[in-house]
């Protein structure tokens, strides 16, 4: 039965029936989703903050070539932590992914 779009199910579906689709997604997956998200925007925030130098004034009060070098390795460190913690979280999501899958395949 569909709704009166012809879309969805109808008034007459009881929610829990597996035709109808949830309004919300499951907490697991959104977070997974979310950190995919982080993985795939974590290059776009390493070329930002090592362009942070270059907004830097170039006149006598201008940080020394020395603390521009101490930036960006703490920069880089920032991103290699950051990648770190990510590549964790997502084997721990695809680790979780699997067994749910195993889950639904055994009777």
């Amino acid at each position: 039965m569909s709704g009166p779009d012809g879309t969805g199910p109808g008034p007459g579906t009881p929610p829990g029936d597996p035709a109808t689709p949830p309004i919300f997604l499951e907490r697991r997956s959104y977070r997974r989703r979310r950190v995919r998200d982080a993985a795939r925007l974590l290059p776009v925030l390493g070329l930002l903050g090592w362009t942070v130098p270059l907004l830097w004034p170039l006149d006598a009060a201008a940080p020394r070539v020395s603390s521009a070098l101490v930036y960006l390795f703490v920069v880089w460190a920032v991103l290699v932590a950051a990648g770190a913690a990510l590549s964790v979280l997502l084997a721990r999501g695809e680790v979780e992914e699997d067994r749910d899958r195993a889950a639904r395949r055994a009777p």
